[in-house]
C-alpha cells in the first residue's frame, strides 16, 4: 500500500482536476418554471456512443494520473489505498465538469469484479486493467426470452471443442451492448445436471462477426437495451469464468453486485423530491390533507431507503461481499418509484398525457413510463422476495423450483 496521507492525496487530486476539468458553478436553488424541465430524457444510441467514447477518454486520463482505481491492487494499476481515499476523490470530482461516467456502471460494478474473482490469470491480465482504465467496456449477458427471472432455465448452450467452446443462443435486455467491447455470458454446458448445476460462464468478444446485436425499443422511446444472437461463437477455454458447470456461483457474484448497485444508487434523489414538492406548491395543493399525507409518506420512505443504502455501504467498507440487503434495497426502490409515479399522476392528471408545452407537466412522462421496468431489472420483485424470505427470514425454498431433476427432463415454458 502506498504511503500517502489523505491530506497529500487531496492536494494531488485537486491539482489533477484543476488542470484537466472546469469547476462546476454553484448550483442555484431549484425554482419551479426556471431552466429546462426535461430532467429524465433518454439518450439515443448515437449520443450513447459519443458519451461512451468521451467517458473512456476521461477514465484513461485519470487512471494514468493515479485516480482511476484508487482502491485497486497495484498489480493492475491501482493504488491500493483505503476506501476513504476513493470516497474523497469522488466527492472532489463531483465539483468539476467531467464526461458522463454512467456507461461504466455495469462494466466496473458488476462484470470486472466477477472477472477478478473467477477469471483465469490470462483473462485477468487481458481485461482487468483495460476495463478500469476505460480502454474497454463490458456488459452482462444473462437474461433470455425464456429465462428472465428464472435465470437457471437458460438454454444458450456452450459445447466443448478442443481448447475452445462453441456458443449458440440468444440473450435479451442487455444494457449497453451496442457500445461494449466484451460481455460476461452465462451458458448451459451440461443438460444432464439440474438446472442450477450445468451452467458455465465465459467472456465473449462483441467484435466477433458471429455476435449480432439488435436494439430493443422501449415505450419511453429509448433503446438502451438489446437482444443478442450468438451463431456458433468460438471462445477459448482461458476465457471461462470459474469451473465448468459452476456458473451459478459466478452468476451470484455478478447479481449481488448488480442488486447492491441498483438499490444503493437509486435510494433517493433529493433533487427529484425537491421537484415534487415544488410541483405541489405550484398547483396550490400544499394545504390539501390527503396530498400532504401522501407526500410525507413518499419523503419518509425515501429516507428509509437511504438508511438501508448506508447500511450496505458500511458493509462494503468493512470488506464484506454484497448480501441480501441489496435485494431489500432493490425492492424498496421499486416500491418508492411506484408510489411516486402514482402521486405524480394524481397531481398532474391529464397534463401528464399530452405535451401542451406547459412547464413541468409532460416532462414527467418518461419517468412514469420507465418506472415499470425496474420491477424486472436485476431480478423481478418475486425473485427479490424469495431471496429475502430465504436468506433473511429463514423460510424454506420455493417448492415450485425443481432443483433436482436433469435440466433436459424439465419442461421449459
Amino acid at each position: 500500500m502506498a504511503n500517502i496521507s489523505i491530506e497529500q492525496f487531496e492536494k494531488e487530486a485537486l491539482a489533477f482536476l484543476e488542470s484537466n476539468a472546469e469547476r462546476r458553478p454553484v448550483e442555484k436553488a431549484f425554482v419551479w418554471g426556471e431552466g429546462s424541465d426535461n430532467f429524465y430524457r433518454e439518450k439515443d444510441r448515437d449520443q450513447e456512443a459519443i458519451n461512451a467514447e468521451e467517458g473512456k477518454g476521461w477514465r484513461q486520463k485519470k487512471f494514468d494520473a493515479g485516480f482511476g482505481w484508487i482502491t485497486g491492487p497495484e498489480s493492475y494499476g491501482g493504488r491500493q489505498l483505503p476506501p476513504a481515499y476513493d470516497r474523497l476523490y469522488n466527492q472532489l470530482e463531483a465539483t468539476f465538469r467531467v464526461p458522463d461516467q454512467s456507461v461504466f456502471a455495469i462494466s466496473l460494478g458488476m462484470v470486472t469484479p466477477t472477472i477478478l474473482d473467477h477469471g483465469s490469470q490470462t483473462a485477468r491480465d487481458l481485461y482487468v486493467r483495460k476495463l478500469w482504465r476505460g480502454e474497454m467496456i463490458a456488459s452482462q449477458l444473462f437474461s433470455e426470452p425464456g429465462a428472465g427471472s428464472d435465470l437457471a432455465s437458460l438454454t444458450t448452450k456452450a459445447v466443448k471443442d478442443g481448447d475452445e467452446w462453441v456458443i449458440t443462443g440468444q440473450k435479451v435486455w442487455t444494457t449497453g451492448a451496442h457500445y461494449s467491447d466484451i460481455g460476461e455470458i452465462m451458458t448451459r454446458t451440461d443438460w444432464n445436471l439440474p438446472k442450477h448445476k450445468g451452467l458455465t460462464a465465459f467472456i465473449i468478444d462483441f467484435k466477433d462477426p458471429n455476435v449480432e446485436v439488435r436494439p430493443l425499443k422501449q415505450m419511453t422511446g429509448g433503446a438502451s437495451f438489446n437482444e443478442i444472437f450468438f451463431n456458433e461463437v468460438r471462445v477459448k477455454d482461458d476465457h471461462r469464468l470459474g469451473d465448468v458447470n459452476n456458473g451459478w456461483n459466478v452468476a451470484l457474484t455478478t447479481l449481488m453486485n448488480e442488486r447492491a448497485s441498483i438499490g444503493s444508487n437509486n435510494a433517493g434523489d433529493n433533487n427529484l423530491i425537491t421537484r415534487v414538492i415544488a410541483m405541489v406548491k405550484h398547483y396550490g395543493l400544499e394545504s390539501d390533507p390527503l396530498i400532504r399525507h401522501d407526500l410525507a409518506d413518499i419523503v419518509m420512505n425515501y429516507r428509509i431507503a437511504n438508511m438501508n443504502a448506508q447500511r450496505a455501504t458500511a458493509k462494503a467498507k468493512a470488506g464484506q461481499l454484497p448480501g441480501p440487503e441489496g435485494s431489500i434495497g432493490k425492492m424498496v426502490l421499486v416500491n418508492n418509484q411506484a408510489r411516486l409515479v402514482k402521486f405524480i399522476s394524481h397531481v398532474l392528471g391529464p397534463k401528464l398525457i399530452a405535451d401542451s408545452g406547459e412547464w413541468g407537466t409532460f416532462a414527467w412522462a418518461n419517468f412514469v413510463l420507465g418506472t415499470p421496468g425496474l420491477r424486472i431489472a436485476g431480478g423481478s420483485d418475486e425473485v427479490m422476495r424469495n431471496i429475502v424470505g430465504e436468506r433473511v427470514l429463514g423460510l424454506p425454498k420455493d417448492m415450485g423450483i425443481d432443483s433436482r431433476s436433469p435440466f433436459k427432463d424439465i419442461k421449459v415454458s
